[in-house]
């Protein structure tokens, strides 16, 4: 039996993203460059560069209570990734998750998008990840199941900018 597609597609849907979530340069310091740094409240995560500057991109991040905090490794990396649902997801709201249980192939309908960062804590995954959306209107929004989530364009940007072994820091 093929599984339904878990996110609507978006691409016929017009969405104007507020300029200050689009990716920019701006002053940062503080991190080493290369250092990944999320900052859930404002919905921004910054790509530390070089003479106190970074690279800013809006995101999405998880609903109270879901969000991670602290600070992780980028120890995988994927392109159009598979997807599936996390056992606290099942449990929380089985009626949405238990059916995509097996997995969801990679692709514009798959919740994780064009990219996926997966954070990892030494050789543990936190089971939590940096990734697309099929849902651009969800950036600026506390929104997720704990991922940290962007623009499909945007994710892809910084998939090409981070090598891993990148330190991720959520404040």
């Amino acid at each position: 039996m093929a599984l339904a597609p878990i996110a609507p597609a978006m691409a016929h849907k017009k969405f104007n993203l507020d300029k200050k979530y689009q990716p920019q340069t701006v002053r940062f310091k503080g991190y080493s460059a290369g250092t990944i740094v999320v900052d859930p409240r404002n919905h921004f995560l910054y790509l530390q560069l070089p003479g106190g500057k970074a690279r800013r991109y809006g995101v999405g991040v998880g609903k109270a209570g879901r969000a991670f905090r602290g600070t992780a490794t980028i120890a995988r990396k994927a392109k159009w990734p598979r997807w599936t649902p996390t056992q606290n997801m099942i449990r929380r709201e089985p009626e949405k998750y238990a059916k995509f249980a097996g997995g969801v192939a990679g692709g514009a309908r798959n919740p994780l998008g064009a990219r996926a960062l997966y954070l990892y804590r030494g050789k543990r995954d936190t089971m939590y990840r940096i990734h697309g959306t099929t849902d651009p209107s969800s950036i600026g929004r506390s929104v997720s199941n704990g991922c940290i989530r962007m623009i499909n364009a945007h994710v892809e940007d910084l998939y090409e900018r981070v090598p891993i072994g990148s330190k991720v820091v959520v404040l």
